[in-house]
């Protein structure tokens, strides 16, 4: 690395300042992009949006890690934790060139600049934040919360990269992000690449001032030793005398991560470096306005001058305050930018905006996975034998694990045997650095199953490694999911928008196993039963979202091996991990998996004219219907019943609203067009009823499913609260069947006795009631 040289400085202010000048342009300018007449109202966006506030320090920092990569070569990935920082990061790969490249018509002179600055906050344009459409970017700007740890899961596996990411201190009293901070737990400096933290404080947030922006650096510097860094301040108002700072003690930083990487790792929590940078709010914009401060306050958070059209004062201070980083000596009368400016742009293969690291899609290769043959549970007839789904699954994972050492992981909030994936610790460990104890299962320092009690952490990091080019799964409790709800929404949108960019290419889907569900959360309590993800992921776009409710193991395995297969999908998979009865030979499983929805003609007699359908999505509804249907064709043998069992979610849909969707024929092929459906469903009702709703009345649908009834109780006494029991399921198609009226009341009026009976039971004995243990299918 060089020493600091005043010639690099003053390329590296040129530099900052052209960055500035564009940042603000795109909040203001539609037209006049250089000044080259007086500004006038007619220059100005007539709706001002955008946030200026911690643009420059992102511009800062930005223009040194180029010199940097210049002096180092080093491969690096830049992340934005400030929420909005998007006018910063459009203006850096702009002079780059990366823009130009990725866009032909955001060319370097005047009518690329004004359609940048046109574009930024404008319909047809981009979003305020860091975004898709901007290269070099992973992270969604627009929620505050996971840049850090976006950039942990970024290095996984990757160790010739560095994750530098920007942390906002608004950002960082955020819950995700300040658990953020113990991700270099689980960094291995021999396989893994680093994350260098650059923690941004100007002090305040949107109104008012920020916790860490308050402390005097001898607290933060306590803080961020007790998590295990090593940080290091930088301070100042003045860019030229801060320029030298940051170069220095970034040079220092590089050196430690290299210093780490090259030393004998002990197995214990390397204390990598880590920078906090301060900086005014609205650093070089505005000092005053109207006889408030703006500099150094939260009034530079978003437009630190708003009626611009309307007051010439202000209009007047824009113009003052753009020319203040001399544009003239920035670009040439073409709009050019400078020599001495582009002198800090890397090679082109490394600058930041074109990295391959921040389109995954570039860098993945695809996953090597067994033939799901060699997992079957042999099926010799219908509920013949006893497996546990997830369990077979996890062998499949740890095989997947064995054949993919640099690609795939596991990503787990403390539930990896819980959840029954536990085969997979026959290949790997536990990610865990520090002294491990005689007493320890299944922990390593070269392992690759990353669990913490934070599925911010789990979701955030395999957010990260699939943005970057790699695959994996996150099992989760079903109840807990809920808790990265906004993170699923985060990636969807992401997902979303990166579909309808070309040079965006496909990257591993995001794949949730959501076990421990509802259904058998019976030990755990009220508390842990909670279906509620399965609607958090119908909200995404049907080009996205994808829900698969396999009956048993072999469908699980189908269902797996098809999903980690997808990309750029979200796909949600809920199984149970108890032992349960199975009903399908793999042979059976493929068929009923590639159709989506299937009549189970072993649990059928209607010979295609069916009295009533019963219909099911999920393991625990399956076998409540199946034995609903064993005691109806006991009851009443003449009455002509027809299984159905749904395992992709979205077949409901028509295909007009959802790729998956059955059209009408096929439809009506399955449900009829008349025929009355008691529909047995893993979630909410109101799921089947909208995704329902537009097909052949769809007032026949009459659905059982969770309605929020729970307790510490038994597993069949769960289906009981919520009545979907085989005994209200049998009930419920009676009670829509008016030929079966008049032999209708004593069967309901046993089954009404069975239930009293089961209370009674269990309240006595602490167990489901023998019929109910015991019960096999029997056609």
């Amino acid at each position: 690395m060089a020493n600091v040289d005043p010639k690099r400085i003053d390329a590296l202010d040129a530099y900052f300042r052209a960055c500035n000048y564009l940042s603000v342009g795109q909040i203001y300018l539609r037209s006049n992009p250089l000044l080259k007449e007086p500004l006038k109202p007619e220059h100005i966006k007539k709706r001002l949006l955008g946030h200026w506030g911690t643009s420059p320090g992102l511009n800062f920092i930005y223009a040194h890690l180029n010199r940097l990569i210049q002096d180092t070569k080093a491969k690096m990935i830049y992340l934005t934790g400030p929420g909005h920082g998007g006018p910063a990061l459009r203006a850096n790969v702009y002079l780059e060139g990366c823009m130009t490249e990725t866009y032909p018509d955001l060319t370097q002179d005047l009518s690329g600049i004004e359609k940048l600055m046109k574009d930024f906050s404008h319909p047809g344009g981009v979003p305020s934040h860091v975004s898709p459409p901007t290269p070099g970017s992973i992270h969604e700007g627009g929620e505050l919360g996971y840049s850090l740890v976006h950039a942990y899961g970024a290095i996984l596996d990757n160790p010739e990269l560095i994750a530098v990411c920007v942390v906002g201190d608004g950002e960082a009293e955020t819950g995700p992000l300040a658990t953020s901070w113990q991700s270099n737990k689980f960094i291995n400096p021999k396989r893994d690449g680093a994350v260098l933290p650059i923690l941004h404080l100007n002090g305040y947030k949107i109104s008012g001032p920020t916790v860490f922006g308050r402390m005097p650096d001898t607290k933060i510097e306590q803080f961020f030793k007790g998590c295990g860094y090593q940080p290091r301040f930088i301070e100042g108002d003045d860019p030229k005398s801060l320029h030298p700072v940051l170069w220095k003690t970034l040079d220092w930083a590089y050196a430690e991560i290299r210093k780490k990487q090259s030393e004998p790792f002990d197995g214990n929590p390397v204390e990598w470096p880590m920078i906090v940078m301060r900086t005014p709010k609205g650093w070089t914009g505005p000092k005053e306005v109207d006889g408030k401060k703006i500099e150094g306050t939260f009034r530079s958070h978003q437009v630190p001058l708003s009626d611009v059209i309307e007051k010439k004062d202000h209009l007047e201070i824009l113009e003052n305050w753009m020319k203040s980083y001399k544009p003239q000596e920035l670009f040439d009368a073409a709009g050019k930018p400078n020599s001495n400016i582009l002198s800090i742009v890397p090679p082109k293969e490394l600058r930041m905006g074109s990295t391959p690291h921040a389109n995954g899609g570039l860098l993945l290769k695809e996953l090597t996975i067994p033939d799901t043959a060699d997992y079957e549970v042999k099926v010799p007839s219908p509920g013949s034998v006893i497996a546990e789904a997830t369990r077979v699954l996890g062998k499949l994972v740890r095989d997947i694990m064995k054949e993919n050492k640099d690609n795939f992981r596991v990503f787990c909030p403390d539930e990896t045997n819980s959840n029954r994936f536990n085969h997979v610790f026959e290949v790997t460990g536990r990610t865990y650095l520090g002294e491990i104890f005689d007493s320890d299962d299944d922990l390593s320092h070269e392992g690759r199953v990353m669990e913490v009690l934070s599925e911010h952490l789990c979701q955030g990091w395999l957010e990260g490694y699939l943005l970057t080019g790699r695959h994996g799964i996150f099992p989760c409790y079903e109840a807990f999911a809920l808790i990265v709800d906004s993170m699923l929404n985060q990636h969807g949108k992401w997902l979303k928008a990166c579909q309808e960019l070309p040079w965006r290419k496909p990257i591993a889907s995001l794949n949730y196993l959501l076990t421990s569900h509802a259904w058998r959360q019976d030990h755990n309590g009220y508390s842990h039963q909670g279906p509620g993800f399965i609607e958090s992921v119908m909200q995404k776009k049907c080009s996205i979202a994808r829900i698969y409710l396999p009956p048993d193991a072999n469908c699980l395995l189908e269902v797996g091996k098809h999903c980690l297969k997808s990309k750029n999908y979200i796909n949600l998979i809920i199984s149970g991990k108890q032992p349960m009865p199975q009903w399908l030979n793999m042979k059976q499983a493929k068929e009923h998996c590639t159709k989506g929805a299937s009549i189970w003609d072993w649990a059928s007699n209607d010979n295609g004219h069916p009295d009533i359908i019963m219909a099911a999505a999920g393991d625990i509804p399956t076998l409540e219907t199946l034995a609903a249907i064993s005691i109806l064709r006991k009851k009443f043998p003449d009455l002509k019943i027809r299984m159905v069992n749904v395992v992709d979610l979205f077949t409901l849909m028509p295909h007009s609203r959802h790729p998956h969707g059955f059209d009408e024929e096929t439809f009506a092929s399955l449900f009829g067009t008349e025929t009355p459906v008691i529909f047995a469903f893993h979630g909410h009702p109101r799921v089947i009823h909208e995704l329902t709703y537009k097909r052949s009345y769809p007032h026949r649908f009459h659905v059982r499913g969770y309605i929020e009834e729970g307790t510490t109780t038994t597993p069949f006494d769960m289906v009981v609260c919520n009545e979907m029991s085989r005994f209200h399921l049998a009930v419920e198609a009676l009670h829509h069947l008016p030929q079966m009226k008049s032999v209708a009341g004593d069967f309901i009026t046993e089954c009404t006795q069975k239930l009293d009976d089961h209370k009674v039971y269990i309240y006595e004995h602490g167990e489901d009631i023998p019929e109910v243990r015991n019960w096999k299918w029997e056609a």
